[in-house]
């Protein structure tokens, strides 16, 4: 048909079509990504276009990846929330109470709440929630409230209580996590109510609702009008993914996104280069997670000692962070920042030094042959594979300087970047010697760290298998999580992180810190406090 019209349409009547196609194409693609140039009037939509790495997948609030966590606490909220400074204040629970034995946690619901299709959130959708977490409780393992938990009562329309088979202090924290303790709509439910295999659609509290969606193409999320709290200033948020960093610079430097938000989404090169242009404002969080890299403990050749001491001394740590992250990010040289709480510890750091490192290696058996570049045992070369992220900006350059580094004292590396799933696979079965890992930041740690060494399939545990120190560390980890004396807790984590730091099983490189840059018509940026809730509650957008 279209090419029927064609052949008849005088030329010049074509010509104007096409110009009215294109001008109208021009139209629609400057008004989702070019605010900065297109001013916007009051009466218009005020919407920003970002852009991630990776697809923000189904949203199932009880579920973890491929759903991105951010995106999830866009639409999804929980009963406490958690603060800078470490104070738990109220969400969707008004006010609690704690028995004096600490056995039971009586919630006090808001009133006031409704979920982005009008329905009521109350005593009975939240008992469902929780029920429908606990039935897929060993996928949550890694977090203790689901051991300890014994059940949900509804005590009237506005009032639940969580029943523990013991106490359990980081309860209140572990709530306040980005998942999986939040809250689906009823009418998001599956028919069988079982959200550990899929939802019908993501309906949540939360000040955003996801409005349109095309699979690894775009995410549109909505403010929701029936939200409890204060409304977000902006009508909507665009997700575009974009999986290559240097594609998402190019892309906002060509105005078709507004804002650059994350860590590892782009490299800090490129965070450095558009500072230092003067043309956009950036802004950095205060650390919030320490990057690492986990050295197996349990897989040979890294289950020997002397291999993972001589990678902790054979590293420019100093020089690494400052040629990646161009000095932007602190040096990290404990697994928990000393900030963090009951981590505050007089831990001796690794410090650089090659000629250690070859001494170490020399010990253990490992020795260069005259004429060769990499060091062997019983005729087997010092072979070792490193795991990063394929599209996180920072791990790569990190991981071929950590190659770099090694290969001088004889250690050979081979680096392969993964699918972040294939990735975070690796880790949890065993199979790698280096693996880059991020600490999970507040209000995880230390609590959640210490609960993920003593479970099964979560990669901390894995790693740490080859230590001799690893019953010692099981049992003092389960003992502090239970015990309600303060002074008792901080000699326990004293001595639970002193081991593990000893144990050389990670290799901390820095503090982690949340970048942002975005062009000069936003305002009201601030960060939160933890790295999964992105500023976009306060964001506007100026039209003078």
């Amino acid at each position: 048909m279209f090419s029927y019209i064609k052949t008849k349409l005088p030329s010049i009547l074509m010509l104007i079509l096409a110009i009215s196609l294109t001008a109208c194409s021009t139209s629609v693609d400057k008004k989702a990504g070019d605010i900065d140039t297109q001013k916007q009037s009051e009466t218009t939509p005020k919407m920003i276009t970002m852009a991630w790495n990776a697809d923000v997948g189904t949203l199932n609030p009880h579920l973890y990846g491929p759903s991105q966590v951010f995106a999830q606490a866009m639409v999804y909220e929980p009963l406490v929330d958690y603060v800078e400074g470490g104070k738990i204040v109220p969400r969707l629970a008004e006010k609690w109470e704690v028995s004096d034995d600490g056995l039971m946690y009586t919630f006090h619901l808001r009133k006031d709440v409704k979920y982005s299709d009008g329905s009521v959130f109350n005593a009975g959708n939240a008992k469902k929630n929780i029920d429908a977490i606990m039935a897929n409780k060993q996928r949550h393992s890694w977090m203790g409230i689901v051991t300890v938990l014994d059940r949900t009562e509804k005590i009237d329309d506005y009032t639940i209580r969580l029943i523990l088979t013991k106490p359990y202090y980081p309860l209140l924290q572990e709530l306040a996590f980005a998942r999986p303790f939040r809250f689906l709509g009823d009418a998001g439910f599956p028919s069988d109510g079982k959200t550990s295999e899929a939802i019908v659609k993501p309906i949540g509290t939360g000040p955003w609702v996801l409005s349109e969606y095309k699979k690894d193409g775009y995410a549109v999320f909505s403010r929701n009008e029936n939200y409890w709290g204060i409304k977000p200033k902006l009508a909507s948020v665009k997700v575009l993914i974009i999986p290559d960093s240097e594609t998402i610079v190019t892309a906002f430097e060509k105005h078709e996104i507004d804002l650059i938000v994350g860590a590892g989404i782009i490299s800090m090169d490129n965070f450095k280069y558009l500072k230092d242009s003067g043309k956009y404002n950036t802004g950095a969080s205060e650390p919030l997670t320490t990057r690492s890299v986990i050295l197996n403990s349990a897989k040979a050749p890294t289950l020997e000692m002397n291999v993972r001491l001589a990678i902790q001394h054979g590293i420019d740590k100093a020089k690494m962070i400052q040629s990646v992250t161009l000095g932007l990010e602190k040096k990290a040289d404990t697994i928990m920042a000393s900030n963090f709480p009951y981590s505050n510890i007089d831990l001796k750091p690794y410090a650089y030094d090659p000629k250690k490192s070859e001494q170490l290696l020399d010990e253990a058996g490992w020795k260069l042959p005259s004429g060769k570049s990499v060091r062997e045992k019983d005729g087997k070369p010092l072979l070792l594979d490193l795991v990063y992220v394929s599209t996180d900006a920072i791990q790569k350059p990190m991981a071929e300087i950590i190659q770099a580094e090694l290969a001088k004292i004889g250690v050979q590396v081979q680096v392969k970047g993964e699918e972040l799933m294939v990735g975070n696979g690796r880790l949890k079965s065993g199979d790698y010697h280096l693996n880059f890992w991020s600490t999970y930041g507040v209000p995880n740690d230390p609590h959640n760290f210490v609960t993920t060494s003593t479970q099964a399939k979560t990669g901390i545990h894995e790693a740490l298998l080859g230590l001799s120190t690893k019953p010692q560390i099981d049992a003092q980890s389960k003992e502090v999580l239970a015990s309600t004396d303060e002074k008792k807790r901080v000699e326990l984590y004293r001595s639970i992180l002193t081991q593990i730091h000893e144990g050389a099983v990670f290799y901390p490189t820095a503090y982690e810190s949340m970048i942002t840059v975005y062009h000069k018509n936003l305002t009201g940026l601030k960060f939160n406090a933890t790295k999964y809730d992105f500023p976009f509650g306060t964001l506007d957008i100026t039209t003078k």
